[in-house]
């Protein structure tokens, strides 16, 4: 379970078996599989479990769009027994759930008329995840339910609705949004293995690797992060510690299953966007590089996400940790500064000293610290 030769390769067909079977219905919980092909062709698969395991609550059930981060999936929120997973509470809550898989994950590996095997089906960053896949789910949602949603994100979940909300993008669909670990600025991170990580990365490192998949199970990455744990300081004898900094609250069963279905594979250049976020302390798109910026957005510095451009009156819940090693307070307070503005009323922060990345997903006490204070949230919201 320990170090990089901790995580099981799952063979595919496994893999493509539903999430609802092997993780929500063996539980008591309804669930149903939907399928969004985005604007430029990706297959995603997304999850919904519309009512708790009494049922009730009738047809107006207020609908909430879970979005998970970088190297995991969807089944990070159904990981833990249904009292402590985040997606069975708020269905319990009276919520109509809904479980976004990001393309490149196990049960988004479609394309129209792409295969997983060809390079470009790897040509994307998030900031392809804020044009194509979360309006393509958060369509899905409206489109199914008729109102606006709630949104949960995770890590690069929250990266990825700010920056949709700096644009304008999909406000007119939301109704709220609770950001766990929130991540924008990455100039702080202290986790030893993302900061050795992103100075190779920065090196844009697929013409290195030739790789435009970045697939911690695959044997070239393998390799890649071995060697990254091999420089000094760096000690990724516990490997999810080495990410996420000292959870203080999961249970040994839990991260054995996490090892088991984690990590997840994700574009390279993916990496190199998030590595030019930690370089650069500031949140832009992707840089080509001066030539190709030109090319691509008519200007040699490729545009600013403005966090301030957030729309004030838009109810917002932050809740960060103060032994995250990724999502450092430091930098979740530079993300603060700029919605210095917002309504008093719609920004609720919440800061748990004790927790780290993962505790916010599957710690085991997380439900009575933060979970509850979501659902609570979630339905002040009128």
């Amino acid at each position: 379970m320990r170090g990089h030769l901790g995580f099981v390769a799952v063979n595919n067909a496994a893999a493509q078996s539903a999430m609802c079977d092997t993780y929500v219905t063996i539980h008591g919980y309804k669930c149903q599989e939907y399928e969004v092909t985005t604007d430029d062709g990706y297959i995603l698969s997304v999850q919904r479990i519309p009512e708790g395991r009494v049922g009730g609550g009738g047809q107006n059930r207020q609908p909430v769009l879970l979005q998970h981060g970088v190297l995991v999936d969807g089944v990070t929120w159904v990981m833990n027994l249904p009292e402590q997973s985040l997606a069975m509470i708020l269905a319990d809550s009276g919520f109509d759930v809904w479980i976004a898989n990001t393309r490149g994950t196990r049960y988004s590996q479609r394309h129209v008329n792409l295969d997983p095997s060809d390079p470009d089906y790897w040509n994307w960053s998030w900031d392809d995840l804020v044009v194509h896949d979360l309006p393509s789910v958060i369509n899905l949602v409206y489109k199914q339910t008729g109102q606006k949603t709630h949104y949960v994100g995770h890590s690069l979940g929250t990266l990825v609705a700010l920056a949709s909300f700096s644009e304008g993008r999909q406000i007119d669909k939301i109704k709220s949004a609770a950001l766990l670990s929130p991540i924008a600025y990455l100039s702080h991170m202290t986790t030893a293995l993302g900061v050795v990580a992103a100075k190779s990365f920065v090196g844009e490192i697929t013409t290195i690797f030739g790789l435009a998949e970045f697939n911690p199970k695959s044997a070239p990455v393998s390799n890649f992060l071995k060697a990254l744990c091999a420089q000094p300081g760096v000690d990724c004898y516990d490997f999810l510690t080495a990410i996420t900094g000292k959870n203080c609250c999961l249970n040994a069963s839990t991260v054995e299953l996490f090892l088991k279905n984690e990590p997840q594979p994700t574009s390279t250049k993916n990496f190199v966007h998030l590595a030019q976020t930690v370089r650069d302390g500031v949140l832009r798109k992707y840089d080509y590089g001066t030539n190709y910026n030109l090319a691509h957005y008519g200007e040699a510095k490729p545009p600013h996400y403005n966090l301030a451009n957030i729309p004030r009156d838009l109810p917002l819940f932050l809740s960060y940790g103060g032994q995250d090693a990724l999502s450092d307070s430091k930098d979740v307070e530079t993300l603060l500064d700029y919605l210095k503005f917002h309504d008093v009323d719609k920004l609720h922060v919440q800061y748990v000293k004790n927790f780290a990345h993962a505790d916010f997903i599957i710690g085991i006490t997380a439900k009575d610290i933060v979970f509850n204070q979501i659902v609570t949230f979630f339905r002040n919201q009128h």
